[in-house]
């Protein structure tokens, strides 16, 4: 077995990544990093959780642990300050490490740590061992295009997300009485996954996001021009794929499909009025687009089956 360990464990995308750690048949969580409940036992994050698991240590103790794999999911400045041990995997689910161009870096993030590999299994493999888990939105919108790109070179991206896409950290646009009972668009035209999209596309995307009152799940409606036959090239794509599923024709996405699950589904449409291509993709932003994509990358770089500690299917209802 691999051993593992987590930074940043008590955020939401931490809490994820214990999850499927504990369900990974070869990995063996060594330590669970938190700066805020160093020395505390696991119970302190959830009660379920028993007394057989590492007590938190400080994440920069976790990260000398000597894990095989470590999973960072820390703020984008302490993931940039991060120092990678030797040898060891290193998935990265904040978002400094995902952009190649160190203008683009630093216009987005105010930081240039240096892009490591960009880990969207099914469009964009991992290389090596220091890698750059997608954005949520990314990865929906990627799953979506991707194999379009050749295609097209254009698009208008509309997504939504619950509101754990936002993270832990207490905002007014986070409080209930912001959220519930609304439906609100939030950083039209420059939100960070644009040019991460755009990098592995090629072209720029028009990309407004919406913040859903639900707690989690991502559904991402993309609109092109195109003349090529769009749903032979998704199925193509993801025939092979045990997570990503085009779904059969007139059946649409659903969040409630996807919820609490680390897979993936894509509808295709076209338009009657204006002939144009409607690809819509759904997901759980704190799985495909987190935590089990994370463990997807690790996977494959760890040389094991991709799917394992995946969760695929969801609740039938």
């Amino acid at each position: 077995m691999a051993s593992a360990a987590i930074l940043g464990t008590a955020g939401y995308t931490g809490q994820e990544t214990l999850d499927r750690v504990l369900a990974h048949p070869e990995l063996d969580l060594v330590a669970l990093g938190s700066d805020s409940l160093a020395g505390e036992g696991a119970g302190a994050l959830d009660p379920r959780l028993n007394g057989s698991l590492p007590r938190f240590t400080t994440n920069e103790e976790a990260a000398g642990a000597g894990a095989d794999v470590l999973f960072l999911c820390l703020e984008n400045a302490a993931a940039a300050a991060f120092a990678a041990p030797e040898n060891a995997i290193v998935v990265d689910l904040s978002g400094v490490h995902r952009l190649r161009d160190g203008a683009q870096a630093e216009a987005w993030y105010g930081l240039t740590p240096g892009a490591w590999s960009y880990g969207l299994p099914e469009l964009y493999p991992p290389e090596g061992r220091l890698i750059a888990n997608p954005g949520c939105y990314a990865t929906a919108t990627l799953l979506a295009l991707g194999p379009l790109a050749g295609e097209i070179d254009s698009a208008v991206v509309d997504a939504k997300s619950g509101m754990t896409g936002a993270g832990k950290t207490l905002r007014s646009t986070s409080h209930a009485g912001f959220v519930l009972e609304n439906f609100s668009p939030y950083a039209v035209g420059s939100h960070r996954h644009a040019p991460e999209i755009a990098q592995q596309l090629g072209f720029a995307v028009t990309f407004v996001p919406h913040l859903l009152p639900v707690r989690r799940g991502l559904l991402a409606t993309c609109y092109v021009q195109t003349g090529a036959d769009v749903r032979a090239l998704l199925t193509d794509a993801y025939a092979a794929s045990p997570v990503v599923r085009v779904l059969p024709e007139g059946v649409v996405p659903e969040i409630a499909r996807v919820q609490n699950t680390d897979a993936a589904e894509l509808g295709v449409f076209t338009d009657r009025a204006t002939g144009t291509t409607i690809v819509i993709c759904a997901l759980d932003n704190l799985g495909k687009g987190a935590a089990g994509q994370a463990i997807q990358n690790a996977n494959l770089a760890l040389g094991l089956a991709e799917t394992l500690g995946l969760r695929l299917t969801g609740v039938a209802v």
